[in-house]
């Protein structure tokens, strides 16, 4: 399955300030196959060491930080050939691994002409952790779940995808496309983006299977909670991670400690919310007071919204079945339009340097999904599940910030159109907002 990370691979391979890579993402999001299958199209070979299955290469990191003898030693003890600029050496499952990490440091600065990447399961609660690491001396790149525009090719819908990528105006989506983009986009509801879901569904179109595969995925993320250093976090990483499907179905999504259990307090679950957050399972959206620069100023960090790391995996954790592919709209609607929030969610974090917040007011009740920063700008987004598209909060928020307000944007099950100054995307076009944001700012100058 075709994967878009492979062309910021490329520009890394090429760059004249390329330094060790860090590959950061949640298990099973196909870490370990985008690297070998990169080795495999852009080196003459692949030297791949798994630090979890071959525990004794950690040693080789205890007693030296030569490059040199580093190479050697592994290169002999494993039998693959290491080659300057000719090989891709991968070192995986490093999270348990700090000397390996460290090490990066060395191969930057004394051994320039390998070309090397890390990854791991868990790296994200390993680097968050106070320990000696490379600062400075590494490229990071985070891989996330399957894009609906991947979706598409993995489901020989390539012609969909195309057409996507070629519309280079604000017109409505002509009726051949635009159906076929909303039953193509029910389905990535229910496979998500896990390329083993995905992959049971494009080539087996095996719908138990699919079920199972994303059932193991859930599962193992759940076994991983009780990897916690501090026991006692267990059962409430695994209580937030329950209560997420309900957090989502309020009309107001705003993160309530007491949905997890009757009478919990912040300060007895942040550090189990912060593990699920560091370890990328969720997406932590913070409230946002005012539309400025810099956004993060404007926070409230006691408000907060919490959404899956992939909409596959909470149409699965939700419990709610297949089935709802064929009763109309119900997979936009259902739990108040939370699928539709967290796949948009999911598209707007790889588009944008900065994360998500969300605007809200209270007394009157007023809030709109999303606020995205795109360069020095940023935009109000609400998401409609439903073909009403009349949105209160949107039309308050551009009262209350006037002109500080460029362009509205609206998600929806509506065509591509702007009306004065809202845009409203489809939803099926979510992976293209930052241009679809650019042709309508253009076209209203």
């Amino acid at each position: 399955m075709e994967r878009f990370i492979f062309e910021k691979l490329i520009e890394w391979k090429n760059s004249p300030y390329r330094k060790p890579l860090i590959l950061k993402g949640v298990r099973q999001v196909g870490k370990t196959w985008i690297l070998k299958e990169f080795g495999k199209r852009y080196y003459e070979n692949t030297a791949y060491f798994n630090f979890d299955e071959h525990e004794e290469y950690k040693e080789f990191f205890e007693t030296t930080k030569d490059v040199a003898r580093l190479i050697q030693n592994l290169s002999m003890a494993s039998g693959q050939k290491i080659l300057p600029e000719k090989t891709f050496i991968v070192f995986d499952e490093v999270q348990d691994c700090p000397n390996v990490i460290n090490s990066m440091k060395y191969f930057y600065e004394n051994a320039p002409e390998y070309h090397i990447a890390c990854a791991g399961s868990l790296l994200g609660i390993a680097l968050a952790k106070p320990s000696s690491f490379p600062v400075g001396k590494v490229n990071f790149m985070q891989i996330n779940p399957m894009s609906f525009s991947e979706f598409l090719l993995a489901n020989g819908d390539e012609n969909l995808m195309n057409f996507l990528k070629s519309v280079e105006d604000i017109t409505p989506i002509p009726a051949a496309f635009y159906n076929p983009l909303c039953e193509k986009l029910k389905m990535y509801y229910i496979t998500g983006g896990m390329p083993e879901s995905v992959l049971m569904w494009t080539e087996a179109r095996d719908v138990e299977a699919m079920q199972n595969a994303l059932s193991d995925i859930i599962g193992a993320y759940e076994r991983d909670f009780g990897k916690h250093p501090d026991v006692t976090e267990f059962p409430k990483i695994s209580m937030i991670w329950k209560s997420i499907p309900s957090q989502l179905a309020k009309e107001n999504k705003k993160f309530i400690y007491k949905v997890v259990k009757e009478g919990a307090r912040a300060r007895e679950y942040e550090n189990a919310l912060q593990w699920l957050a560091d370890a990328r399972l969720v997406h932590k959206v913070f409230r946002n007071k005012a539309p400025r620069l810099p956004i993060a100023a404007y926070d409230d960090i006691s408000a907060f919204k919490i959404y899956l790391v992939d909409v596959g995996i909470l149409r699965r954790l939700s419990q709610l079945s297949p089935t709802a592919f064929g009763e109309g709209n119900r997979l936009f609607t259902e739990f108040k339009g939370a699928l539709s929030e967290n796949y948009v969610l999911q598209a707007l974090t790889t588009q944008f340097e900065i994360e998500p917040r969300y605007w809200s007011q209270s007394n009157p009740p007023y809030e709109v999904d999303f606020i995205i920063q795109r360069e020095n700008d940023i935009f109000p987004i609400e998401v409609k599940s439903e073909l009403n598209t009349q949105s209160r909060s949107l039309k308050k928020y551009q009262e209350i910030f006037g002109d500080e307000v460029k362009l509205r944007i609206r998600f929806s099950l509506d065509n591509l159109k702007i009306d004065g100054d809202v845009l409203n995307i489809p939803l099926f076009m979510a992976d293209y907002t930052d241009k679809l944001i650019g042709l309508a700012l253009e076209g209203r100058k």
